[in-house]
């Protein structure tokens, strides 16, 4: 913000201050309270002067004397000055002084006077992002929400997703661009509504990251085919059965497959069965070479 810009800004306050004169000092401090601060991010946006935008300083006056209850721009009294709102308003006085030595203190950290103003040039990226965090609400509202995805698809289409995610940043655009010449209740609803946007904005993508944090092999319906294996039998070349076998993988790991556990004839647990190495019990052998045919075992 250059020199031009902040004595438009002075200019303009002292206009609507002096529009208004009428009331009791502590009330007009509290209506320009904020103004400078409003009226340095309306010409950060560079459309126009402040009278352009937000007509003449009192007109604007009038505005504000209406949003305080000032019906018709007359001056009740007495003031309505509640005592009981002194300390709420000392509080709010000090935390705005504080935050705005923040901001100028900050300042240098981004290149700029003041923090705020590095995050003024951001505004065209949080009406994008804004956008889209629109268009990905309607898309859950008019949805399942099964196929949206990074897109918001209704019912799958890409092309509805790409339509309604333009339409959305233009809009949020168009609302970004015009905020500071709404009447304050619409401001104040559009403020509301962009705080609701931003907190589903966080809800939703903590859903993400925390459903991102599973091990996606939970989720790919994988059964082990080997889950049913109980021994393992090696046969050599003739069709033998080779006892004590012993297999690995290509790492030299063992491969562990089965329980290695043996019961014998009478339904004891056989003691001293090695692990990984098959078979755990080769009576159980589901055949034996008889000469040269392999025989199956009979079961018992």
């Amino acid at each position: 913000m250059n020199a031009t810009d902040t004595d438009e800004i002075t200019a303009y306050v002292e206009a609507v201050s002096t529009a208004l004169a009428g009331l009791p000092e502590e009330v007009r401090e509290g209506l320009l309270e904020d103004l400078p601060e409003h009226l340095a991010e309306v010409v950060a946006d560079d459309i126009g002067t402040l009278a352009e935008r937000l007509g003449p300083p009192a007109v604007y006056a009038a505005e504000l004397l209406a949003s305080a209850g000032y019906v018709g721009g007359g001056f009740p009294d007495p003031p309505p000055a509640p005592r009981r709102l002194g300390p709420l308003r000392r509080a709010r006085a000090s935390l705005g002084s504080r935050l705005r030595e923040l901001d100028t203190s900050s300042g240098p950290l981004f290149g700029k006077p003041r923090a705020s103003d590095f995050l003024i040039q951001l505004r065209p990226a949080w009406w994008v992002l804004r956008g889209y965090l629109f268009a990905m609400v309607l898309a859950s509202a008019l949805g399942d929400g099964s196929q949206i995805g990074l897109l918001p698809r209704v019912g799958g289409s890409d092309l509805v997703a790409l339509g309604l995610l333009g339409a959305c940043v233009v809009v949020s655009i168009w609302f970004g661009r015009r905020r500071f010449t709404m009447k304050r209740p619409v401001r104040l609803v559009h403020t509301v509504a962009t705080g609701v946007l931003v907190l589903i904005g966080l809800v939703g993508f903590a859903d993400i990251d925390q459903t991102n944090r599973y091990d996606p092999y939970m989720n790919a319906g994988y059964s082990d085919p080997y889950g049913n294996v109980r021994d393992v039998f090696v046969y050599d070349r003739e069709g033998n059965l080779v006892e004590g076998a012993r297999l690995l993988d290509q790492d030299g790991q063992p491969i562990r497959l089965g329980s290695p556990n043996c019961v014998d004839e009478q339904g004891n647990y056989v003691e001293n069965v090695q692990e990984n190495v098959y078979p755990y019990c080769a009576k159980n052998a589901p055949f034996r070479m008889t000469g040269k045919a392999p025989v199956p075992t009979p079961s018992r």
